[in-house]
């Protein structure tokens, strides 16, 4: 895998991609045509597009931890499980945030929001089945891109802590 530009038609500069670059981290972005009657979600349209076990390619949530926006990141091939969420951040109750709130947090549109360069800085949860993985892919701002990296640098990026928040 290697670093590429944050820069360029194909790519555009997302914020996800401005602080890839900014941190220096290796990862490679990989642009593909999103297809809007896929019939697919956003994440599994992306596995399918390019090639990649739909374990390795993670979708980015934001829920409502008792009243605080929190981002979970989790494998395109399961779903969150709420209650876990809100057990790893020492909550009682999880629900996933409306779109408008959603958006507004991070600065990113559904079907494109990254757990990097978001607007707000939320508390963060990354599945514990990132780490079976070299690299996983997640969305780098837009739909139709998507970011490989290390799931340590993801991890190290977002601050974010590891739990298994995600289910089958």
């Amino acid at each position: 895998m290697a670093r590429k530009s944050s820069r360029g038609p194909s790519t555009g500069g997302t914020p996800a991609l401005v602080a890839l670059a900014a941190a220096g981290v290796e990862h490679a972005v990989h642009p593909y045509e999103h297809d809007p009657a896929s019939g697919l979600s956003y994440g599994l349209e992306a596995a399918a597009v390019l090639g990649v076990a739909p374990e390795r390619v993670l979708k980015t949530l934001v829920a409502s931890v008792d009243g605080t926006l929190t981002v979970a990141v989790v494998p395109v091939a399961g779903q969150l499980d709420l209650k876990a969420l809100a057990q790893a951040v020492g909550g009682k109750k999880a629900a996933l945030a409306d779109q408008p709130a959603a958006e507004r947090a991070t600065g990113y549109v559904v079907g494109g929001i990254s757990p990097l360069g978001q607007r707000q800085r939320l508390r963060t949860v990354v599945d514990s089945s990132a780490h079976d993985h070299r690299t996983v892919f997640v969305s780098g701002g837009r739909r139709g891109l998507d970011v490989e990296l290390s799931p340590a640098d993801l991890i190290r990026l977002t601050d974010a802590m590891v739990a298994p928040i995600g289910r089958a």
